[in-house]
């Protein structure tokens, strides 16, 4: 099975902070682009920043998973162990504040992986993570 891109619009309040995070730090290419929306690539996948300026005002939930407090909702991408490190090695360069530090969740178990997660400008959650073994991605 051939995986197609995922299209997820998302809230921010600052357009040029969105710009600057997901192109700068994450390193997305940008798309098409207006003064109320930007579409980013986001290892493949069609994200879009839409202008709405009570986006921070908004309220995260989060729910207890292996000894953390997940933040939710959350977005990310399944990156390689090679791509995750080097993005945690960048996020931490530019002195991130990480919600959940990056680490290894469930050692030794079915559905080890590497993850982390951290705020977009807008207080929008992140989760990016790894497995060293793509099929333990939906094993239960």
């Amino acid at each position: 099975m051939t995986i197609r891109p995922f299209h997820l619009a998302f809230p921010v309040d600052d357009l040029d902070a969105a710009r600057h995070f997901y192109r700068e730090l994450l390193g997305c290419g940008e798309g098409r682009s207006s003064d109320q929306w930007i579409d980013f690539d986001l290892y493949g996948h069609q994200i879009v920043a839409h202008l709405d300026p009570e986006a921070s005002a908004r309220r995260t939930h989060h729910n207890p998973v292996d000894g953390h407090d997940v933040p939710v909702p959350h977005f990310g991408v399944v990156l390689t162990m090679d791509d995750f490190d080097a993005l945690a090695d960048r996020l931490r360069a530019a002195g991130t504040r990480f919600v959940i530090e990056p680490h290894i969740r469930f050692a030794g178990q079915v559905g080890e992986q590497a993850t982390m997660f951290f705020h977009d400008p807008a207080g929008n959650a992140l989760e990016f993570k790894a497995f060293a073994d793509d099929a333990m991605l939906f094993a239960s």
